[in-house]
């Protein structure tokens, strides 16, 4: 649960203190009060607080020239700001100077109301200074994590790849972790959503990056011949081998082999892959020669390799032994901030209207990337001008006056206020974290929170 907003509040008078305590305490916020300016610097210095209520004057003494002058609330004012000039500082008087106003304005003063203040208008712009300097952070916070993972992302051989939103470039930073060593990946996700991109990111930042990268979609040839390509035949090892043939196993010593489709391999396939995973040992079909290869395996799937286990049409051992190091990619509707990046990667002359970037945003991509880049294609040869409109990409269209609901889906473009679909949206995109949610969509974390309840969205801990 988010920590509560910690305020400092200081007065000279123990009724004002009692009623700010009173009042920010049904707002949910921590407080610590202070009756002087000594006490006060002595919790500032010691304390991180969120932001200040400050009263201009501490001299009782009716009879001193300067006792409404507001001159020790400003000298206050000024120690505050010296020690932490990033907390907000609310100022109360009153006795309110309109010059004075103005300069501690100037001087960053966050607000100046006068006693006897308007609880409402005190609420009101305590919250929106708490919500700004959250948002202040959260940006800061996601500025350095940016910074960090472009200076990581650029030691990394992205084999041309396009990473912005936060999961692809987590994503991209663990395989390169991964590829250092010589354990085999599983790679998982929807068809089109650029496992073989992330293969091919293990392999060229792996230390065999030098050797063969071999491909070989298990879902592209029939199961009697997977066997023959991954291994090798002997001539009359089946009908048609009419020579011996190398195996990819063969072709890929010294490098990678990459098995797309894995789940379609036969359970005879699995049980000698098994085995050469573990000894690096395998016969060619129709041969009993042992023959011996050093090769780093990548799989990958878009299947339920567990739902397969279960109704034995998946080895389990084979599976836990693929599985060391999972790699997940998530599909393209889970990282929106990808969506246009990678269309102007692939346009060519053409531009995109702003209802051709609505459409991109807003359509669900079943396809993908691979489905995206198909558009994009479509697109440059329909467009007029070189100019794509929305109508141009072949998308799903959405007509508001026939469907109200899209005014909700358009509202994030047009008016920077997220919807559901927005807020759930940046919620996957960020493995479910909160602040990094927040900070994508431009709102602070208690804003999010409010936005969340309202829609009723559970915060998923999967």
């Amino acid at each position: 649960m988010t920590e509560a907003p910690k305020l400092l509040l200081i007065d000279d008078n123990a009724a004002v203190l009692s009623a700010l305590e009173l009042l920010f305490m049904l707002d949910g916020y921590q407080t610590i009060s202070a009756s002087s300016p000594a006490a006060a610097l002595k919790h500032f210095a010691q304390t991180p607080f969120d932001l200040v209520v400050q009263d201009m004057n501490f001299s009782n003494d009716a009879k001193l020239a300067d006792s409404t002058s507001g001159a020790d609330g400003m000298v206050l004012f000024a120690d505050l700001r010296a020690i932490n000039p990033d907390v907000p500082i609310v100022l109360l008087t009153a006795w309110t100077h309109l010059e004075q106003a103005v300069e501690l304005v100037k001087a960053g003063a966050a607000d100046y109301l006068a006693k006897p203040w308007n609880d409402d208008k005190l609420r009101v712009s305590v919250r929106n200074l708490l919500e700004l300097g959250e948002q202040r952070r959260l940006a800061q916070h996601a500025a350095l994590a940016a910074h960090e993972r472009a200076q990581v992302l650029a030691k990394i051989d992205l084999r041309g790849g396009l990473f912005v939103s936060s999961a692809m470039q987590t994503l991209v930073s663990l395989a390169a972790r991964v590829a250092v060593s010589d354990l085999p990946v599983l790679i998982t996700g929807a068809n089109g959503a650029g496992k073989e991109r992330i293969a091919e990111i293990v392999h060229y930042n792996s230390n065999v990056k030098t050797g063969p990268l071999i491909v070989l979609n298990c879902g592209a040839l029939p199961s009697e011949l997977i066997e023959a390509e991954l291994f090798g035949a002997d001539a009359g090892a089946y009908t048609g081998a009419v020579k011996a043939r190398e195996g990819r196993f063969d072709a890929a010593n010294g490098g990678t082999l990459f098995l797309d489709e894995i789940g379609n391999l036969s359970l005879s396939g699995q049980m000698k892959l098994l085995r050469v995973l573990e000894s690096g040992e395998f016969e060619r079909l129709g041969s009993s020669k042992t023959r011996r290869v050093k090769v780093r395996v990548i799989s990958a799937t878009n299947s339920d390799l567990p739902a397969m286990i279960r109704a034995g049409q998946f080895r389990e051992d084979l599976y836990y032994r693929l599985n060391v190091v999972p790699l997940v990619v998530p599909p393209l509707a889970m990282r929106v901030s990808d969506i246009l990046p990678l269309a102007r990667l692939y346009l060519g002359t053409a531009r995109l209207s702003q209802s051709a970037e609505i459409a991109l945003k807003v359509h669900s991509w079943p396809g993908n990337v691979r489905e995206l880049r198909n558009a994009i294609t479509r697109a440059q040869l329909m467009c007029d001008a070189g100019i794509i409109q929305a109508h141009d990409l072949g998308l799903k269209q959405f007509e508001p006056a026939e469907k109200p609901a899209v005014a909700e889906i358009l509202a994030p473009t047009l008016n920077s206020e997220p919807n559901q679909t927005d807020i759930e949206a940046a919620l996957l995109s960020a493995g479910q974290n909160i602040s990094e949610a927040a900070a994508n969509l431009g709102l602070s974390r208690q804003s999010l929170y409010r936005r969340m309840q309202r829609f009723g969205i559970a915060r998923s801990e999967s």
